[in-house]
């Protein structure tokens, strides 16, 4: 069974997202180990505890950690993180019973509090509060959240992703990264509360600020990558694409080019010229016609050819019709010799020349006109519109089969302009020497 790609994106972007969770929380995860470990070490230590009766004023050092001060001089050591497990704040007066020195210069410890602020410290209160693996859930699944949010935003558009659409994105998911770190879940220091951070009394932690640059930092690196990849898959359908189309414009060329009425036609006019015995006609005919089956079939896979190339084509093809229409069809040719170097599709005349005599009427009293001219860098071929009292049948591939191989081929647009009264096709001309 094969997901929907909007499902296979969803799925992926799920999976990282779990797994920036991790690794942002990688740290969170060792100091639970780590306050475990001191934990049973001060569990080890109960048989050492001294009582104190005296009280002793909570003063609280701008790192984080706390001394109780007695009015004798002494003070004892108090470690931040029991601070905040005890609830207790800079002032309080604490009874406390201690844990000796480690070491001749270090201080006592506090061990257990046995009354605050003048009354009976009551540790049951304590365990109202989350738990360590309650902490770790929340932060797990808040950076799993704020995760796959900025990796939806960044992968919600596979194709056509340029660079600016990328950076607006990105610029998006800042945003997003803003309000969801105003929300995130914080513990406050003093009651071992959780709550969200615009509620609490520190707006800018560092720490958290930290976890959100680097989640924000990784999605915006793993949405670029997803981004290159998506955009070299595209490329890589696109060829195959490309590929086909080469191959049904080469049949419909091909098609269109040996067409069995023009060929019957031609041989009509033939034997036109051989019953009526212009001998020399006839001759100069079957060169014509000769030359122009032979450039179709030796040129029928090339790419690009020459004007000048096209132009001896088009004075054969061209000779083929003025054969049918005596005096009344006339090809008016002005080219710059400068561009007769430079290159374009094969067999991008005929077409146009096939199409202006079957769709226009061609008369004695209104000879019909077709030019073909140079204008700068452009090959345009023009004729007056003069419709058939019985208009033909227009398939429209002639010209979809310009259209295409132009666009294949070298990568630009012809332009078709159709007013009514003329029909103009304006061909961008390729310089050799470019590039």
């Amino acid at each position: 069974m094969k997901l929907q790609p909007k499902y296979a994106d969803l799925i992926l972007n799920l999976l990282v997202a779990v797994a920036i969770s991790l690794v942002v929380n990688f740290s969170y995860v060792l100091l639970m180990l780590v306050d475990l470990n001191s934990d049973s070490q001060s569990r080890s230590a109960d048989e050492r505890i001294v009582e104190r009766s005296d009280e002793g004023v909570l003063a609280v050092h701008p790192d984080g950690y706390g001394y109780l001060i007695y009015e004798n001089g002494d003070s004892v050591y108090v470690p931040a993180r029991r601070m905040r497990w005890l609830g207790i704040a800079p002032g309080d007066r604490i009874v406390a019973d201690l844990m000796p020195p480690r070491s001749e210069k270090a201080h006592p410890m506090l061990a257990e509090v046995r009354s605050h602020n003048g009354e009976e410290f009551d540790y049951g209160k304590l365990y109202n509060g989350p738990s360590k693996s309650m902490e770790l859930l929340l932060q797990l699944l808040y950076y799993l959240v704020m995760s796959f949010v900025m990796l939806s935003i960044l992968t919600s558009v596979r194709r056509d992703y340029s660079m600016a659409r990328f950076v607006r994105r990105c610029l998006w998911c800042c945003v997003a990264a803003v309000a969801l770190y105003c929300v995130a879940p914080v513990t406050e220091w003093h009651t071992g509360r959780i709550q969200m951070n615009f509620m609490g009394g520190r707006m800018f932690d560092y720490m958290l600020l930290l976890k959100c640059s680097f989640a924000v930092v990784v999605s915006m690196l793993y949405g670029r990558i997803y981004v290159l990849i998506s955009q070299r898959q595209a490329v890589v359908v696109e060829n195959e694409r490309l590929k086909n189309e080469n191959l049904t414009t080469r049949y419909n060329m091909l098609v269109g080019q040996i067409n069995p009425h023009f060929f019957f036609n031609s041989l009509n006019s033939l034997a036109m010229l051989v019953r009526e015995k212009h001998d020399e006609k006839a001759l100069t005919y079957i060169d014509q016609l000769s030359y122009t089956f032979r450039y179709i079939i030796q040129n029928g896979q090339s790419m690009l050819m020459t004007l000048d190339e096209e132009l001896k084509f088009l004075e054969a093809y061209s000779y083929l019709f003025k054969i049918r229409y005596a005096d009344k069809l006339f090809f008016d040719v002005d080219v710059d010799g400068k561009y007769l170097g430079w290159k374009l599709p094969a067999f991008s005349l005929q077409p146009l020349i096939d199409n202006a005599v079957k769709h226009n009427s061609i008369t004695r009293s209104k000879p019909f006109h077709i030019s073909v001219r140079t204008e700068g860098d452009r090959l345009v071929v023009s004729n007056p519109k003069v419709p058939k009292l019985e208009p033909e049948p227009s398939t429209g591939i002639g010209l979809e089969n310009l259209r295409n191989r132009w666009h294949l081929i070298t990568g630009s647009d012809i332009e078709i302009d159709d007013d009514g009264e003329t029909f103009t096709v304006r061909m961008p001309l390729q310089n050799p020497t470019a590039g």
